[in-house]
């Protein structure tokens, strides 16, 4: 889990919005695509390994991911929720 002072810090590297932790629904969505190998991330790379949880944009567009409890705040690294 990602400290709240931290996140308060953070901010989205794209368009500025703030950033909330992803909630578990949201998680296993791109989960179940990263398993059925269907899930780009923004740079149009496949998405091959799961996530344990992530970071999600304020308009809920994208997700980045969090690996290792590290934020990857890359804009290519971003998720796309299309849910």
């Amino acid at each position: 889990m990602i400290d709240a002072t931290l996140l308060k810090m953070l901010c989205c590297p794209d368009n500025h919005e703030e950033l909330m932790v992803a909630h578990p629904v949201q998680i296993s969505a791109i989960n179940r695509a990263i398993t059925n190998g269907v899930q780009n991330n923004r740079g149009g790379k496949p998405v091959r390994d799961k996530i344990e949880s992530g970071l999600v944009r304020a308009d809920e567009k994208y997700i980045y991911p969090i690996r290792d409890g590290i934020p990857v705040l890359l804009k290519d690294e971003a998720i796309p929720i299309g849910f």
